[in-house]
């Protein structure tokens, strides 16, 4: 075992947001490291908790179904945690469109809510936040690092944005131990696969199975960067003890993979499914950031973080766990 991750043993964590996707994936990987876990989370309908995330461990965490806004529960929760992991959020940018008040709520006021009791009843915990590239906007240079300019294109950028901002300002106001991570296009097992607006990866690998046609909007010829749920839960472990307080870091790959490639790839993993080129949507541009992959030198200096899982292997990985399980996740 790495001798960062012995740390972990016997530390008090709390993962906001732990049923869903990444939260349950940290907290099966903690649970196994000797933690005492405590996951948080509200079960809304639209997200991606699922109790079936947490089977395995269940004998092994203290579950709360709770809501980051409400503010004496989170107090509670807060209190005597060594290390916080908060993922709880309103996770679509198309709904984030039709539904600004909520983002701002779970996006913006939800973290305020957290780090506001975090300074007042736990000082010395270490948070650490997930983000997304979405806070870049349109792609000016690539790779892209983390100075890269930030003008998000939809409200869910802008309050991921704004969500960095208050704990930049936490650590320098109050010394808060916080860190933001720009997570790309994530996918793997544990991710809800119901709709089309929580996981594109995962959305399509659903088609796929059910043997559907995948739509491509244009050529498909813009690049992504597709993190497995492996690599990701390896850099939030490694920046909690490596990573500097107050900073931001990009996570991702070294893969230059383009969207049609991807739409390939999950054809060939789940050896079904087919794929459909069609005309880009009217305004199209207001929403379209341009190919983007991230500058991961910064988090590799301070940590010593590599992506590990290329998207061949990461599909096929996914694909086999969704060919067992998908029961619990398209519904």
């Amino acid at each position: 075992m790495n001798k960062l991750f012995k740390k972990f043993k016997n530390k008090n964590i709390l993962i906001t947001g732990g049923a869903g996707f990444i939260g349950s994936s940290l907290a099966n990987v903690l649970a196994a490291l000797g933690a005492k876990i405590t996951v948080l989370d509200a079960m809304l309908p639209l997200y991606g908790g699922n109790l079936f995330n947490l089977r395995e461990i269940k004998n092994k965490l203290c579950f709360i179904k709770g809501d980051i806004r409400d503010k004496k529960l989170i107090v509670k929760a807060v209190k005597n945690q060594d290390i916080i992991y908060n993922l709880a959020a309103q996770v679509s940018y198309i709904d984030s469109r039709d539904l600004p008040f909520l983002d701002l709520d779970i996006n913006g006021a939800g973290q305020l809510n957290l780090l506001e009791a975090a300074r007042r009843h736990n000082p010395g915990v270490k948070i650490l936040f997930s983000s997304s590239r979405m806070v870049y906007g349109k792609i000016l240079t690539k790779p892209v690092k983390e100075n890269h300019p930030t003008e998000p294109l939809s409200i869910y950028g802008i309050h991921k944005l704004l969500a960095e901002k208050y704990y930049g300002y936490y650590y320098r106001a109050f010394g808060l131990e916080t860190i933001a991570v720009r997570i790309p296009n994530p996918y793997g097992p544990r991710q809800q696969m119901k709709h089309s607006k929580y996981s594109i990866v995962g959305w399509f690998i659903r088609q796929a199975l059910e043997n559907k046609t995948i739509k491509i909007f244009g050529d498909g010829r813009q690049e992504r960067d597709y993190i497995y749920i492996d690599d990701i839960v390896d850099a939030f472990l490694r920046l909690t003890f490596s990573g500097r307080p107050g900073q931001v870091y990009n996570i991702g790959t070294s893969e230059r993979v383009r969207f049609v490639e991807m739409v390939n790839e999950v054809i060939a993993a789940a050896g079904s499914g087919f794929k459909q080129h069609a005309p880009w949507p009217a305004d199209y541009e207001k929403n379209e950031t341009g190919g983007y992959y991230a500058n991961v030198a910064k988090i590799e200096k301070d940590t010593g973080w590599k992506p590990k899982v290329n998207l061949t292997r990461g599909l096929r990985m996914t694909v086999a766990y969704y060919k067992k399980y998908r029961k619990y996740y398209d519904r």
